[in-house]
């Protein structure tokens, strides 16, 4: 298998108007469909899978996923140019719009959407909530960079969704189930998430690979220098990523299988809310990002990292919360089953853009 999304350069290092794919990046659909489907049969028909893969936890998350989730993060952190970080936190507009898109819009958004769809399914309406609630932290980066994103920016928006997170979360997640539907005389759940919990899940998921992919970065440029660093050894380590999302996948859903392909009608359902809000979110973000005059790369880092959620802890504070059978967890499992096709294929939306449209030009 191939690094993602070669891409050609000038002489002078810049990056061509357009990517070019390799056969094994425009393979990644099939990989991934094939990955989501081995681990649906691998839990419908392989007895005792489920129990033995949550065997063993971090947290509240089985520490195959765990691992999985870590090998996909380390190497997108590790290509990060962290001597960039002041430069790219310069942009007020861009960090403006992502606060606002990720925790104003966003969780608002979600919440019409559960309410409009699921109005006779509390139970998985308060699941798709918890989704709205969990900022990305982990797959943004992948798709991100598949789309040529900026890469800086992602890590800088990462980490602050990472810290609003700790703070923002349990508030939230009262004030969308119990304040909100309260004032408009709807139906009320009852919440109980520890800080503690979502912070510890953020520092594991975000701080492992972070420090890890930091200490390459300084390591590696001292020891061979950043062109070698960025030219040798980061083309080496990018399939990493790939592995660790195609992993990450087939557990995922192995632990799932039986109740997804069990209860179809009921995916289905789940799955309107979050269709409607992966792309809503994403062209709502990206038209956001044209209107501010924004390059193309952090046009896109913002139309992802606003897009993106973090399921991981959807499904673990659902299932702390609810349990392992609930409607709820199942709702947090279904939201990767579709997040993961569609914004694998807005990844390729935003690869059209960047050709076809005209971008302001970017600047060092």
């Amino acid at each position: 298998m191939t690094t993602p999304l070669r891409e050609r350069t000038t002489p002078a290092g810049t990056p061509a108007p357009g990517p070019r794919l390799s056969a094994g990046d425009r393979l990644l659909p099939v990989w991934i469909a094939a990955a989501m489907a081995a681990g649906l049969i691998l839990g419908r028909l392989v007895t005792g899978l489920s129990g033995w893969l949550s065997a063993v936890k971090v947290g509240q998350t089985s520490l195959p996923i765990a691992l999985g989730l870590l090998a996909m993060m380390y190497p997108v952190l590790a290509k990060v140019r962290y001597h960039e970080v002041r430069r790219v936190t310069a942009d007020k507009r861009m960090m403006s719009a992502s606060l606002v898109l990720n925790w104003v819009i966003g969780p608002a958004l979600m919440f019409a959407l559960a309410w409009l769809l699921l109005p006779d399914q509390p139970a998985y309406r308060t699941g798709v909530i918890l989704v709205g609630l969990a900022r990305c932290i982990a797959m943004v980066l992948i798709w991100n960079d598949l789309a040529r994103g900026d890469r800086e920016m992602a890590a800088i928006l990462v980490a602050l969704n990472a810290f609003f997170q700790v703070l923002a979360y349990a508030a939230l997640a009262v004030f969308y189930l119990r304040l909100l539907p309260g004032w408009l005389g709807l139906e009320q759940s009852s919440l109980n998430v520890s800080i503690g919990a979502i912070a510890a899940t953020v520092a594991i998921f975000l701080g492992i690979p972070l420090v890890a992919g930091y200490l390459t970065r300084v390591a590696g440029e001292r020891a061979r220098g950043r062109d070698w660093y960025e030219r040798t050894f980061l083309p080496r380590l990018s399939p990493v990523a790939l592995y660790g999302l195609l992993f990450t996948v087939v557990v995922l859903f192995a632990l799932q299988g039986k109740t997804i392909t069990a209860r179809p009608l009921d995916v289905a359902r789940i799955a309107l809310p979050l269709l409607a809000y992966f792309t809503l979110m994403w062209f709502g973000a990206a038209a956001l990002g044209r209107r501010l005059h924004l390059t193309y790369p952090r046009t896109t880092t913002l139309a992802f990292s606003a897009a993106s959620n973090d399921f991981e802890l959807a499904i673990a504070v659902a299932i702390g919360v609810f349990g392992a059978t609930s409607g709820q967890a199942l709702a947090g499992v279904v939201g990767p089953l579709i997040e993961v096709p569609v914004l694998l294929a807005l990844v390729y939306a935003a690869l059209w853009a960047r050709t076809h449209l005209h971008w302001k030009e970017e600047t060092q």
